[in-house]
């Protein structure tokens, strides 16, 4: 094996924090607000929201599918690298998680970029290819319940156009993914995922060391 990735430790992290993250006052606001929330760790970080912002300039990206916005930092980040005509087409089933964030999306003036659906996803993502949106998506983030994530990763895989890319979270699911001893039903889904995504010929894949491990599919 090559050598192994650097261990980050909270010194070495809130440097690269330092000198590497660059956020609005509605993104600090909001991802400030949200660490005090009783589920503060479904947020992702500043450095995976940065890393998935300049993705979505890198590739061009203007229409956005995410499932899971919970109180939505991500949805924000990724708006705010959009276009003006931009849309990120947000699924997820609480109103009372993502009221949260609404009042931000405001504030940094991205709200209309920012199409949220409540209900559950598989549903929104049912309507979406009813409505004839396959292939017209340029990126998918998926961050939700783990155990229906294969479900997204097939609807996704039809909604993104080829040359897209599907990304998500937790992949490494804090290690227990590696631990054969871990059996439950999230970390069971994640480890068939990421077996299943190394095979899978559809896409070509990268899984990075970004936070709690950040996954990305490029379709072919």
């Amino acid at each position: 094996m090559s050598s192994r990735p650097l261990e980050i430790d909270e010194n070495l992290y809130s440097y690269l924090l330092q000198v590497s993250v660059t956020e609005t006052p509605a993104q600090t606001a909001l991802r400030e607000l949200t660490q005090a929330h009783e589920h503060a760790g479904m947020q992702i970080a500043a450095d995976q929201g940065q890393f998935m912002a300049l993705l979505v300039k890198l590739l061009g990206v203007r229409q956005i599918v995410e499932v899971g916005t919970f109180t939505g930092y991500s949805a924000l980040t990724m708006a705010q690298a959009l276009p003006e005509d931009g849309v990120v087409v947000c699924c997820d089933i609480s109103d009372e998680y993502t009221s949260i964030g609404r009042p931000f999306w405001e504030q940094a003036g991205v709200a209309s970029r920012i199409d949220l659906r409540i209900a559950p996803a598989l549903e929104t993502l049912d309507a979406l290819l009813e409505a004839g949106r396959q292939g017209q998506f340029d990126l998918a983030f998926i961050d939700a319940d783990k155990e229906n994530y294969d479900s997204y990763y097939e609807r996704c895989l039809l909604l993104v156009r080829p040359g897209g890319v599907i990304l998500f979270d937790n992949t490494l699911w804090n290690g227990q993914v590696a631990d054969a001893s871990c059996s439950d039903v999230d970390t069971v889904a994640l480890r068939k995922l990421n077996a299943a995504l190394k095979q899978d010929e559809r896409v070509d894949i990268a899984m990075a060391t970004i936070a709690d491990g950040l996954t990305l599919a490029r379709v072919r």
